[in-house]
């Protein structure tokens, strides 16, 4: 009984060179490395079902929730935060890492158990760490 010859296959050299090309433009078409763009700062007192302000509004009373929205366009990912601030004191530095594929919102609340001082607050976007926009609201006595 004769033995059949062992073939070995190399693959093409310029098939090496195509494949992580191939993979890279992949991962970049999928929308990973992209940065998110923000589209618009929104706040009011509630929020619809895709997480946008319902009611947009710069005016509080001191019991309500503030939410605010920021809209980003088409796919990325990054951190989303917001600093709010009452003068020239921070309250509160929240923030979300985020990825999709397409437009969105993202949203931030900022409640008190005992209320807000009446007064002028700045909530202040941040996408990763540079800051992108900054909203101005007054808390004032209910009429």
């Amino acid at each position: 009984m004769s033995k059949l010859p062992r073939i070995q296959f190399q693959p093409m050299p310029k098939l090496r060179a195509i494949l992580p090309a191939l993979l890279l433009l992949c991962v970049v078409g999928c929308g990973s490395g992209r940065h998110l763009q923000m589209t618009a700062i929104q706040l009011g007192r509630s929020l619809n079902s895709d997480k946008t302000v319902s009611g947009i509004t710069t005016v509080f009373s001191p019991d309500d929730s503030i939410f605010l929205s920021v809209l980003t366009g088409g796919a990325g990912s990054g951190t989303i935060g917001v600093k709010w601030t009452y003068g020239s004191r921070v309250i509160d530095e929240p923030k979300k890492q985020v990825t999709y594929n397409q437009a969105a919102a993202t949203d931030f609340r900022l409640q008190s158990a005992g209320g807000f001082p009446i007064g002028e607050y700045t909530a202040e976007v941040f996408i990763d760490g540079q800051s992108i926009g900054t909203r101005t609201f007054h808390v004032e006595r209910p009429r």
